[in-house]
């Protein structure tokens, strides 16, 4: 499978942006999917993973209550919306796609990643 991430962008901080993760070469719903984001001089680390179907999540403490991950897999497409953002969250945004039990939190369960899309939020 190859994914395409985008939406990300430059935005003050309180604000909000939503990416998206596109699908292509196979169904989205044979994957659980994933957001990790890598800011610079820190690890990537997970934002938010989503089942097959959508029906479990798993978010990191840093983004609960701010931050929606949610799927569409007739448009082959998972979201990330965020709310309330933080010059802490500026980071390159990954989209990723495992297909395990799932949705797993640990970064080594994926397999497939996208290229990546640049969130800023100034102060």
């Amino acid at each position: 499978v190859q994914l395409q991430a985008s939406g990300g962008g430059l935005v003050q901080a309180g604000g909000s942006l939503r990416l998206s993760c596109a699908a292509s070469g196979r169904t989205l719903s044979r994957y659980n999917m994933a957001w990790f984001r890598h800011a610079p001089g820190k690890e990537r680390e997970l934002v938010a993973a989503i089942s097959y179907r959508g029906g479990r999540t798993n978010y990191a403490d840093f983004v609960k209550g701010r931050f929606t991950i949610s799927r569409d897999n007739a448009k082959n497409t998972v979201y990330l919306q965020m709310n309330s953002l933080k010059p802490e969250d500026t980071a390159v945004y990954y989209c990723a796609a495992d297909t395990g039990l799932g949705p797993s939190v640990r970064i080594n369960d994926y397999e497939y990643w996208g290229q990546g899309t640049q969130v800023t939020v100034s102060s």
